[in-house]
């Protein structure tokens, strides 16, 4: 297998060591090693030839990233992140030397949870015990069946549905916010009302996920919450390699 590159997986504060008997992406997987320059060190192996998202490469790339955490902070990189030489890594590290040191005490003992609120699909009758024109529409279907009404009806539970869980993530914000040392906007999933990333201390990781199911459950009838975390923090990583590629995603 002849190596097509360094595959970059974080960026660490140099004298971390490389936790015992990880390995990195590919198959067979690849060795683990360390470049260094002054304070700050990237984690990096060969990059195999045609790397793709597969999921065994995946977690095997986020397996690495949360044991790195466990002993100190990370810089994580998204998956595929792949520079043409090590000397390339070098020079990154060294322009961007003082943004690392800043991002990695800003990421001392952190995590990331995600959010995710998509509408309440099983709260139909729900929606239309409480929503007016929802329950009239219905009415009017009863009353005189055919497509265009039922059309009207479709169209009307999947505005309250959206807008219900629109509201409810609006209130998770507010609620889940102040135990949170940042929040980060994701990218718009189709289908969600929100999806948002919170920097949270190690030690309230569980504190908060508590507090985000205690919140779905009491609001079933308008939210579906999805959380995911602990994470490495990729969201709260101000800067990538600036020559590294993303490979295979």
């Amino acid at each position: 297998m002849t190596p097509t590159g360094v595959y970059v997986y974080a960026i660490v504060p140099t004298g971390e060591p490389l936790p015992r008997k990880a390995v990195g992406v590919g198959d067979p997987p690849a060795e683990l090693r360390l470049i260094s320059e002054g304070p700050v060190t990237a984690v990096v192996s060969d990059a195999p030839p045609n790397l793709r998202a597969r999921r065994r490469d995946l977690m095997a790339h986020q397996d690495l990233l949360m044991r790195l955490t466990d002993t100190g902070p990370v810089l994580p990189m998204r998956f595929g992140m792949v520079a043409a030489d090590e000397a390339t890594v070098l020079r990154e590290l060294a322009g961007s030397r003082e943004g690392h040191l800043a991002s990695l005490r800003h990421l001392t003992d952190g995590v990331e949870i995600n959010l995710k609120a998509l509408p309440a699909q099983d709260a139909l009758a729900v929606v239309v015990a409480e929503e007016h024109q929802v329950r009239r529409l219905r009415d009017e279907v009863r009353r005189r069946p055919g497509y265009e009404a039922s059309v009207r009806l479709g169209e009307a539970v999947a505005a309250a549905l959206s807008r219900r869980a629109g509201e409810a993530g609006k209130k998770i914000l507010r609620t889940l916010t102040p135990m949170a040392r940042a929040v980060a906007a994701g990218p718009e999933v189709h289908g969600c009302a929100l999806n948002v990333s919170f920097l949270i201390d190690r030690h309230d990781s569980d504190r908060f996920r508590i507090a985000a199911q205690s919140f779905a459950d009491s609001h079933r009838a308008h939210v579906e919450l999805r959380i995911a975390g602990p994470l490495p923090c990729y969201s709260f990583v101000p800067s990538r390699p600036a020559r590294a590629t993303a490979a295979g995603t």
